[in-house]
């Protein structure tokens, strides 16, 4: 039950007070920091996933912390760069507000035995947040590159809704058969 892939996840969810901690006190060169510390966390996520499967070892522990990972690591970074003034709250709620509805559609999918698969729309979403973030922990340090954080987080911000439309859409049976 417990293996490198769930100790890697657990290392993942471990990292995300750090990165909070250290996005929102002052010292110098704490960009660099923060952004070091969220691309190792987000390399994580790769990493656990690639051993879990290349290993045979998939574990129900895994596949259910693994999404609270992703979650955490995210809504922290996002939720910090809100606070540091580097993204709207109204792009973030929504960017966060999506997770949390996918993740509730999977909560009712998996109580009525009924796994729903990750696709495309929504692994592209998370490549465009993981840089979208990294470019936004940046954003001071960048100048007028930031134009460039700013544009993946609209990015981020169309393939959150798209993806969460193609989620529900393509399993709306899940909502509509009725509990037993």
């Amino acid at each position: 039950m417990w293996n490198l892939p769930n100790t890697i996840t657990v290392l993942r969810i471990f990292m995300v007070p750090l990165l909070v901690a250290v996005l929102l006190t002052e010292f110098p060169e704490k960009e660099f920091w923060g952004l070091a510390i969220f691309l190792l966390a987000a390399l994580t996520d790769l990493a656990d996933g690639i051993i879990a499967r290349r290993t045979n070892r998939i574990t129900v522990t895994g596949t259910l912390l693994d999404p609270i990972a992703d979650k955490l690591l995210m809504s922290a970074a996002f939720i910090s760069l809100v606070e540091l003034g580097l993204a709207p709250a109204w792009m973030v709620t929504a960017i966060v507000g999506r997770e949390f509805a996918v993740t509730a559609l999977r909560m009712v999918a998996v109580e009525r035995r009924i796994t729903i698969a990750s696709n495309w729309w929504g692994k592209a979403k998370m490549g465009t947040q993981v840089v979208a973030v990294a470019l936004l922990i940046l954003g001071r340090k960048l100048g007028h590159w930031i134009v460039l954080g700013t544009a993946a987080l609209w990015i981020t911000l169309f393939l959150a809704v798209i993806s969460m439309v193609i989620y529900f859409w393509q399993n709306r049976n899940v909502l509509m058969e009725p509990e037993e």
